[in-house]
């Protein structure tokens, strides 16, 4: 796959002496989704402003498209869309009038029937002769990415794009997202929203205190550091864990009907097979078992908190 964006060796540091990225590396391909998770003033939107030209980077290189940053600063922000997270924008402008000015600033000719076909895409176009102060807070975030939109960007930059916005919203901007995929933008997001990520994302970037500390297709990420849990349903209730058992570090739960083990999907021997083993040994029989494989927002704390492990 062909990369439309190349970051090398990024850092920022500000001049209160805040070192907000330290040696970004990250190659996003074309036509992907690509997610970047990480807590409160991690780096993330210092990421994106910088790509997107609004900060100046301290050292480093990103191209966008073959397009330094820096160098050729307007060919590479006219590849770029940003939805930023504050709802910014000309309150007593219209829909149309808005989304219209912002093809311009990018040096495009008008469009109309462009524009028409972002605004129908978001469901905007019966909004079009509104002004954005009457529109409620879900229809001003469609504004924002339909102003990202109007000057056809290969890339759209999305920072916490749900924030704020139900859960009726949240979903029709991941259809959104999707059919702008299909389309062949290459979507970079920032989420708190660990569902959001999971749902939609081709890989997944987590990112602590300006470092990215890891970078994963989802699928293989959830597979590799992904732990699972089997729970056995029991015929007959325990007060408590057989000492027997001790070694497998069992949860007993649902009013004692009910043995959770978890286990590491890496290991070659998961231990499943002697836990049942034993289990049968010891008489405890069990009517059914599930497993359940952990969450990628499970998967998000477990990486955090080792990471802080290994500062200690």
């Amino acid at each position: 796959m062909t990369s439309i964006l190349s970051i090398s060796k990024l850092t920022k540091t500000y001049d209160s002496g805040l070192v907000a990225l330290q040696g970004v590396d990250l190659e996003i391909e074309k036509g992907e989704i690509f997610a970047l998770l990480g807590p409160n003033g991690a780096g993330k939107t210092t990421l994106i402003s910088i790509v997107c030209g609004i900060v100046t980077p301290s050292s480093g290189v990103v191209r966008v498209d073959g397009h330094d940053i820096v160098r050729e600063y307007r060919a590479a922000r006219r590849k770029i869309g940003l939805v930023p997270q504050e709802l910014s924008t000309e309150m007593f402008e219209t829909v149309w009038a808005t989304v219209s000015f912002s093809r311009r600033l990018f040096g495009h000719p008008a469009n109309p029937t462009h524009i028409e076909k972002v605004l129908r895409d978001l469901s905007l176009w019966d909004k079009r002769d509104s002004t954005i102060m009457t529109l409620s807070g879900g229809m001003k975030r469609r504004v924002m990415i339909a102003k990202a939109l109007a000057h056809e960007p290969e890339v759209l930059f999305l920072d916490e794009p749900t924030a704020g916005v139900d859960v009726e919203l949240r979903h029709d901007m991941w259809s959104l997202v999707r059919g702008l995929r299909e389309q062949g933008v290459t979507i970079i997001l920032t989420t708190h929203y660990i569902q959001e990520a999971e749902e939609m994302a081709d890989r997944i970037g987590v990112i602590r205190k300006g470092d990215l500390i890891l970078v994963e297709d989802k699928a293989e990420l959830m597979k590799t550091l992904g732990k699972k849990q089997l729970t056995l349903e029991l015929q007959q209730p325990l007060t408590a864990v057989p000492p027997e058992l001790a070694e497998w570090k069992l949860a007993l739960e649902a009013n004692g009907c009910e043995l959770t083990y978890t286990f590491d999907t890496r290991l070659q021997h998961t231990g499943v097979t002697s836990l049942l083993r034993r289990m049968g040994e010891l008489g405890i029989a069990f009517n059914d078992l599930r497993t359940r494989q952990s969450s990628l927002e499970e998967i998000f704390v477990d990486l955090v908190r080792e990471q802080r492990e290994g500062e200690r």
